[in-house]
């Protein structure tokens, strides 16, 4: 990469829209949209992380934001265990790039592997640390094939088991959605064990009231999804917290002889109790 990765709204819109919708989309639109999730000030972060990869150009991006992070647990951390990290997810953005930041320090890079939605990959300064999650056609085939090679490895893997970001719950509470199933699953077949990850952090109250509102409207597309970029932006001088619980053999979980629903839903309960 000879240059910074650079967001460019009006030419991902170009791109990914038919030619005979997108010349319909107003200018004064997109650069609303450029303003809504900061481009500017993303750009500006891309470029000063510039040429740093993986945990580097993450811990150089928390810098750039005055981020602090202070972790505790990192006794648990045993490089002589094949490890599953499960975290929950409330920010949607900062959570993982600090994990990253933590994890790629402690075990180096090569060593670690974020399951993540593949549309991240086009983050290309963390590409190597990501390995993409497609469930459809060929795409879908192979990415799976990649994930049972990188957990058939020795290289620890990190993921949100939610898949979703952390919503507003009655009552005030702020948590994750339930967790999928899947990483219990494999947690089991590939013989890891599971370190429960407890990530202490918030977004914006307008994201969670965004999020609040769209579900009372019916509306299914995730739409404060587009909320997200700017929330990184906003987090500037925040400090996070992050605990990394004692490791779950997957022994013990296969023992209990539950269904990985269950086990999901008793993770789950353990991260936010740690």
């Amino acid at each position: 990469m000879d240059k910074p990765l650079e967001i460019d709204l009006h030419a991902i819109l170009r791109g990914r829209l038919p030619q005979n919708v997108s010349r319909f989309v107003p200018g004064f639109l997109i650069t609303a949209l450029e303003k809504l999730i900061r481009q500017k000030e993303l750009n500006d972060m891309l470029r000063v992380a510039f040429p740093l990869r993986g945990s580097e150009f993450s811990r150089k991006i928390l810098e750039h934001l005055d981020i602090t992070v202070d972790v505790e647990g990192m006794e648990n951390l045993d490089s002589r265990r094949r490890l599953m990290f499960a975290s929950n997810h409330p920010l949607g953005g900062l959570d993982g790039i600090a994990l990253i930041a933590v994890l790629g320090e402690h075990y180096g890079d090569r060593n670690v592997r974020f399951l993540v939605n593949d549309m991240l990959m086009n983050v290309e300064p963390l590409s190597d640390v990501f390995l993409p999650v497609n469930k459809y056609g060929s795409q879908g085939r192979g990415a799976a094939m990649a994930i049972n090679e990188a957990m058939a490895s020795d290289k620890h893997i990190l993921q949100f088991p939610a898949g979703l970001v952390s919503r507003l719950h009655p009552g005030g509470v702020i948590a994750d959605l339930d967790w999928q199933k899947s990483f219990v699953a494999k947690a089991i077949e590939y013989k890891r064990d599971i370190v429960p990850v407890r990530f202490e952090g918030t977004n914006s109250m307008m994201f969670y009231r965004m999020a609040k509102w769209r579900k009372k409207l019916g509306i299914k597309v995730n739409i404060e999804q587009t909320l997200l970029p700017g929330e990184v932006c906003k987090s500037r001088g925040k400090h996070f917290h992050i605990v990394f619980g004692k490791p779950i053999g997957w022994k013990k979980l296969k023992a209990r002889e539950e269904s990985p629903v269950k086990l999901a839903a008793a993770l789950r309960k353990i991260v936010y109790e740690q």
